[in-house]
């Protein structure tokens, strides 16, 4: 399968991009555990059907030191013991952030007290950024049909 759109090479994505990479730097840097972030991004990604971004996540992860089997389960994370109260309300808002459209009033606010219980200020505003970055990688790669499985830790580095 062939990208529609080379997005590596085009100078209006590139700079694209570059840009929104620097914005993930800032929630990369932030009090927000690493893995609650690969987490939500793999969950986002799951939800939206990013293969490019689940290839690369799930990856990041595992040389993280993710387990495969907590990988293996989040799209099931509900039913799953192997997650944290902490990680489940991050991964719910996610998914209420990500199917937005979905629900009239957005994002209910028992999800957001739940979030808030867990999460600071700080954690909470990288969070939400987070969730809003992943939204926008994915559908980018989605739009262009980004192939997948070509994605090894640190090349974007």
């Amino acid at each position: 399968m062939d990208a529609r759109l080379n997005i590596f090479a085009n100078p209006v994505t590139g700079k694209f991009f570059k840009y929104l990479n620097s914005a993930g730097k800032v929630v990369t840097d932030s009090p927000l555990p690493a893995a609650t972030q690969e987490l939500v991004k793999i969950r986002a990604s799951q939800i939206n059907g990013c293969g490019m971004c689940l290839d690369m996540h799930t990856k990041d992860a595992t040389a993280a030191g993710e387990t495969a089997q907590r990988l293996n389960l989040v799209a099931t994370w509900r039913e799953a013991p192997v997650f944290s109260e902490a990680e489940r309300a991050a991964l719910e808002l996610a998914e209420q952030g990500t199917r937005i459209a979905d629900a009239a009033g957005g994002v209910p606010d028992e999800v957001w007290a739940n979030a808030a219980k867990h999460y600071d200020e700080d954690q909470l505003a990288a969070l939400v950024t987070l969730i809003a970055l992943i939204n926008t990688y994915n559908r980018v790669n989605v739009i262009v049909r980004q192939p997948a499985g070509d994605y090894q830790p640190g090349m974007f580095d």
